[in-house]
Order: C-alpha cells, then sequence, then structure tokens
C-alpha cells in the first residue's frame, strides 16, 4: 500500500497552528482564535477529503483473522523511527478510525467555536493545549505502533491538566480547579503506567518466540500468550477503563468536567473518553480474543452496574455540569456491553452510539456554558424560570435532553437499540436490565428540563438583581447549536453512511473476537460480494 501523506498532515495541523496560536499572542489575542478555527476546519476537511477517497467497502476477513495480511486498512504511512528497538511512526486508517477523526475535528471546531467569548486571559496558550489534546487524540486513533500508540496517548493528557487547572472555575463546596486538574492527571497516568506495563510484556513475549523485536500490531497479531494473556489484557483494559470511565474506576470524571472550562469538557466528554472504547475496540479484542471472551462476563456485569449508578448519581446532582459527567458513566456502560457482545449488530451501534453520544454531551455542556454566562451560577436549585426569559436557549435544552435520553429520531435511539438488539441473542437478562435503565434516562433528563427551564423561577429573580433583561443566545451560539443538533437528527434520520465506512473495520474486529486463533493462522479474503474467491471458481467451473 502506497504512503499516504494526508495522516501525518491530520496530526501536523493542530500541532502546528496550536503552536503558532502560542507565539502570535504577544502580537493579537484575537488572532489566536482565528488560527485554531481555521486549523480545526482543515483538519475536518483533509479528514472528509480521505472519507471521499477512502475504499470502506471491501477486503473483509474470514477464518484467518488475525492475521496481518488480513487487515481492513484504507490508508497507511510507515517510517522508521527507533529501528534498533524496533519502533516505526507507522499510521493506519479504517473505518473505525476514519469516524473517529472527523469526530474529533468536527468537535474541535465546536471547542473553538464554544471558548470564543468565554476565554479572555493567556488566550495563546489556551488554544495551544486544546490544539495539541485534539492533536494528540488523532494520534491515538491513527497509530498503530504500539510504541507511538503510547506516545500519543500520554501527550494527549498534560494539555487537558493545564486547561482545567488554569482555566476552569472551582466547585460549588470548596473543591479547587487545581484538584480536579491534579485528580484526573495522577489516574490517568497511574493507569497508563499499568497499560505500559501490558505493552512492554507483550513485546518481550514476542521477541522471545521470534528473535525480533517490534512494537507493530502487524507483528504482535496472533501470537501464542499462553497463560499470559489474560494478565497482560488486564493490563490494556484497566488503562483504557479509567479513561472509558468504568465503574469503579471513574472518581476522576465528575472532578473533571465541572471544574473544566467549556472546551475542556467538551473534549473530555466528547472525544476524549472514546479514546478508551476505540482501544478497547483496536487492541483488546484483536491481541487476546481468548482472554477477552473470559472476561466479557465481568465486563459487561461493570458496565449493567456503571449503566444504573451513573443514572442514579446524575438523578442526585445539583450542579448541571455533575449531572452531565454522571449521564456519561451511564452511557458508557451502554458501550462495554457492545464492545464485549462483539457481534456486527452491537459494534455497528456503538458506532452510531459514541458519535451520538459525542454530538449529544459536547451540545448540552456548550449549553450549561451559555446558561452559567449569562446566570452566573452551575446549580440548578438556584435556576428554574427561563422559559419565559429566552427564545432560543429553551427549546434547544429541551432537544439535546430529549436526544440524550435516547428519543426516536436522533442518533442516539439508533445506536441504543442496535446495541441492545445485538446483545439480546447472547445476554438477553442483561439487556433486559439495561432497557429499563433506560427510563432513569428519562428521569434525570427531564428533573434537569424541570429545574432548568420550569420550576420556581429563579432566572427572573437573578434578573431582577442585577437590574438586566438577560441575554439571549447571539448568532454564533445558535449557530453551534444548530450544527449538532443537525448531526444529530441526521444520524437519527440516515445512519447508513457511517455504518458503510465502518462496516469492514468492524466485520473484522468481531471474527478476530469471535474465531479462537491457532498461533499463526492461515487466511482467506472475502470479495464484497462475501464468497471466497475459490468458491466463485468453483462455481464458475460447474
Amino acid at each position: 500500500m502506497e504512503q499516504n501523506w494526508l495522516l501525518p498532515t491530520l496530526i501536523a495541523i493542530p500541532f502546528l497552528a496550536g503552536f503558532l496560536c502560542w507565539l502570535i499572542e504577544k502580537v493579537n489575542d484575537k488572532l489566536p482564535r482565528w488560527i485554531a478555527l481555521f486549523a480545526m476546519l482543515a483538519t475536518l476537511g483533509v479528514s472528509l477529503m480521505l472519507w471521499q477517497q477512502g475504499d470502506f467497502s471491501h477486503l473483509l476477513a474470514t477464518d484467518g483473522t488475525t492475521d496481518a495480511h488480513a487487515l481492513p486498512w484504507a490508508a497507511q504511512f510507515v517510517l522508521p523511527w527507533i529501528p534498533s528497538l524496533g519502533i516505526s511512526f507507522h499510521l493506519v486508517l479504517d473505518g473505525l478510525a476514519l469516524m473517529m477523526v472527523v469526530l474529533t475535528a468536527f468537535l474541535g471546531v465546536m471547542a473553538v467555536g464554544c471558548s470564543w467569548g468565554e476565554i479572555t486571559r493567556r488566550v495563546g496558550f489556551f488554544h495551544l493545549n486544546l490544539l495539541w489534546s485534539l492533536g494528540g487524540v488523532i494520534g491515538v486513533f491513527l497509530a498503530i505502533d504500539l510504541f507511538l500508540f503510547f506516545f500519543f496517548w500520554e501527550l494527549m493528557l498534560l494539555p487537558i491538566y493545564f486547561l482545567i487547572a488554569l482555566w476552569g472555575h472551582n466547585a460549588i463546596g470548596g473543591k479547587t480547579k487545581e484538584y480536579a486538574a491534579t485528580k484526573f492527571f495522577i489516574y490517568t497516568q497511574a493507569s497508563g503506567l499499568i497499560m505500559l506495563i501490558g505493552i512492554l510484556t507483550l513485546v518481550i513475549i514476542h521477541f522471545s518466540q521470534t528473535q525480533y523485536l517490534s512494537f507493530d500490531y502487524h507483528d504482535l497479531l496472533g501470537i501464542d500468550l499462553g497463560v499470559w494473556e489474560y494478565a497482560i489484557m488486564l493490563c490494556f483494559f484497566i488503562g483504557f477503563a479509567v479513561k472509558l470511565p468504568v465503574f469503579p474506576l471513574h472518581g476522576w470524571l465528575p472532578d473533571a468536567h465541572a471544574q473544566a472550562p467549556t472546551a475542556g469538557s467538551v473534549d473530555l466528554a466528547g472525544i476524549l473518553i472514546k479514546t478508551a472504547a476505540f482501544g478497547l475496540l483496536r487492541f483488546v479484542l484483536p491481541l487476546f480474543p481468548n482472554a477477552s471472551q473470559e472476561f466479557a462476563p465481568i465486563a459487561i456485569t461493570l458496565g449493567l452496574i456503571g449503566v444504573f449508578y451513573g443514572a442514579f448519581l446524575a438523578f442526585a446532582q445539583t450542579d448541571m455540569k455533575r449531572l452531565l459527567a454522571y449521564t456519561s458513566v451511564s452511557h458508557m456502560g451502554f458501550v462495554l456491553l457492545a464492545i464485549y457482545t462483539g457481534n456486527l449488530m452491537s459494534l455497528q451501534g456503538l458506532m452510531v452510539q459514541m458519535i451520538a453520544h459525542g454530538l449529544s454531551s459536547a451540545a448540552l455542556f456548550i449549553m450549561a456554558g451559555q446558561i452559567y454566562e449569562r446566570l452566573h451560577t452551575r446549580d440548578l436549585t438556584l435556576m428554574g424560570g427561563m422559559w419565559g426569559q429566552f427564545r432560543y436557549l429553551a427549546p434547544f435544552l429541551m432537544f439535546f435532553c430529549a436526544a440524550l435520553l435516547g428519543i426516536p429520531g436522533t442518533g442516539n435511539f439508533i445506536g441504543e437499540i442496535l446495541i441492545l438488539l445485538g446483545s439480546f441473542e447472547h445476554y438477553p437478562v442483561i439487556v433486559v436490565l439495561a432497557t429499563l435503565s433506560l427510563v432513569f434516562g428519562g428521569l434525570y433528563s427531564l428533573v434537569l428540563i424541570y429545574r432548568v427551564l420550569f420550576g420556581e423561577g429563579g432566572a427572573p429573580a437573578i434578573a431582577q438583581t442585577q437590574a438586566r433583561q438577560l441575554k439571549d443566545l447571539d448568532k454564533r451560539e445558535i449557530s453551534l447549536l444548530v450544527i449538532l443538533a443537525t448531526g444529530l437528527i441526521w444520524l437519527g434520520l440516515y445512519p447508513q453512511p457511517v455504518m458503510n465506512a465502518s462496516q469492514s473495520s468492524m466485520t473484522w474486529i468481531a471474527k478476530a473476537y469471535a474465531v479462537k486463533p491457532p498461533a499463526r493462522p492461515s487466511h482467506a479474503l472475502h470479495d464484497t460480494a462475501g464468497h471466497t474467491h475459490e468458491q466463485n471458481t468453483d462455481m464458475h467451473g460447474k
């Protein structure tokens, strides 16, 4: 496959633009915003160009699913980096990575747009951190060399620390933003260290078998790990589970969300937690299929606990952003169910669900920021009565709350229904219980709508004390929300392009997970009609 220079370009644009934002801040503090906006639009443009160029509909692998020759890559880029250690700068793109990169670039544009009026100090350094975290995330989605993957995995975390610590808000009740940032950093660094131990153990076992040192995915696929497989799989799982987050490893999330600036929350909820689901799909299921199948009931049980736990705690919150943070914990339970069911329908549902959750949670965090700018509080007990104060804000909030609870016509509904249908055959009891949890989703969404928009009028009282009419959404804010709402409705009414793009990747993952491979499997390739080439020739002969 020829070198595709668009892949490193996707990573380079945010890094270079972020550095330029920081340098140009001294000249003009307005310019960094425009540079960041154009950089993310350019990244989005390149990712859409790759979607247009790539053929994501063929190359479906059969029995030898964990063989390196049957991988569903549509584009790749490889350069030697540290040859003596078997480390290369190896990027690949398949349908799964493409969808995640498009989501990252799209929400990157939204993050820059929503921080336009909110961030007034150190504007250049803010955009450096925002763009570098987005560049790191794109690197995670494209990297296929495990050392390079880990490099980007760590790189995307440090800018988030600064976003929370420097531009965050101190919480109601005394917890400082520095506390939230440090807690986030310790959780993610500790889990990253455990994952690094897993990566190094995998590489050492491969070296002991082949006398060839390599961090490349293609070389590490399908090796016989014997008794080590379960332990290494657990190292990877813990690394990803903290980021997802899986109950009981979610302790960093509510504080980080509640105290991050709006762009930081969009980045965290919309993009960062998707890197963990991506890691489970890309590395855990294909590299450790036997251990993953053995571990599946535990993972799915943890997911189910998370679904209810997140919903119950969301129901009890008074801080708007903490409520939204706990809804993420609840929704990620569905993600675990889909991943460890591991059939094509549940994985396709997962793809739609991740994009829809990214759009709806990003929109709600943007709206939480907009409300905070007007009322200077996120306390739901002090809000209420906003329906009569705002013409545009109220209906948008109702729409995105409805989307979050999975109303038909939005992408969230398609994702959840596909996950539940796909999982029912294997885990009927779990699916029935998870379906019941959707009632709680409706409950916390309605509580949020009631407390903010109706209820006893807190908003009119705030307007009176400040002796002014509360300002409705301006054109920039309305346009952001209209774009996000359009994306959710499009995904709800016509999810086919997303499912087509990710189909070959998801088929490959499902088969890699389902088949118990020998140490060095043979492979065969399907054509798009789903027949092996040998069968075709036999049929023509007859």
